[in-house]
């Protein structure tokens, strides 16, 4: 069984060695320069005005987040869309679409939930 795998392991080996000796190379031949302007922040060519540590509003998180959630729940029902006919056609086709509305209920009721506590407006 291990010899099935073994084409993937040393892909992996070749793929680690060439990795390492990138990174050795770049220490051993790459000089060391360091100065004030290397340590500050690239702002298209003009000298930086402030401090680039800002406080952000959480809800920038909160908007990534739910982004993330619907973006994943699309990607499942895309996949369930697409062989819906295959379990239709195994008689599981029932059985499924319980399932998926299962699923989309719970969605629906998390994003409720998010709208009435005001986690989708933005002007708070």
């Amino acid at each position: 069984m291990l010899t099935d795998y073994g084409p993937v392991l040393l892909l992996f080996g070749v793929i680690l060695a060439f990795a390492l000796v990138n990174i050795f190379v770049s220490e051993l031949l790459g000089g060391r320069s360091s100065n004030k302007s290397k340590a500050t922040a690239y702002e298209c060519g003009l000298a930086p005005a402030g401090d680039a540590r800002i406080r952000l509003s959480i809800h920038f998180y909160l908007v990534a987040v739910l982004f993330i959630l619907f973006d994943v729940e699309s990607l499942f029902l895309v996949l369930w869309a697409a062989t819906a006919n295959t379990f239709a056609a195994a008689g599981r086709g029932a059985l499924v679409f319980a399932e998926v509305s299962v699923f989309v209920g719970v969605l629906v009721v998390a994003l409720a939930w998010v709208w009435r506590k005001g986690g989708l407006e933005w002007d708070r």
